[in-house]
């Protein structure tokens, strides 16, 4: 599943979400990839919503132009390790934790 051309978070797409810092963004990434993981047995629209979510994030994080070199490549390996968490049966979530730092910082933050 691929992020959909008409953007869920369509305020975010517009520019704030570039003003963010990465643990921000990251953050509410976590939140999607949990929404997602949670839905994930029950399946349906629930989880197809919150998994499109979940890459439309991804990918503004990915393409923000802030997050070069190392760090771009860290972020699209961690876009295709929860692609996989998110759809294969029978696999343990291991990047909650990963998000879950970030979220942290994020409030922290405030």
């Amino acid at each position: 599943m691929a992020s959909s051309n008409n953007p869920q978070h369509e305020s975010l797409a517009a520019g704030r979400w570039f003003t963010m810092t990465l643990a921000e963004q990251l953050g509410n990434i976590e939140s999607e990839f949990q929404r997602a993981l949670s839905a994930k047995e029950k399946g349906g629209d629930r989880f197809k919503n919150a998994v499109n979510r979940f890459y439309e994030l991804m990918d503004l994080t990915v393409s923000d132009n802030r997050w070069r070199g190392p760090r771009r490549k860290e972020l699209a390996r961690v876009r295709e390790d929860a692609a996989r968490e998110l759809v294969e049966v029978n696999i343990r979530p291991t990047l909650q934790s990963y998000f879950d730092q970030f979220a942290l910082m994020a409030r922290a933050k405030r």
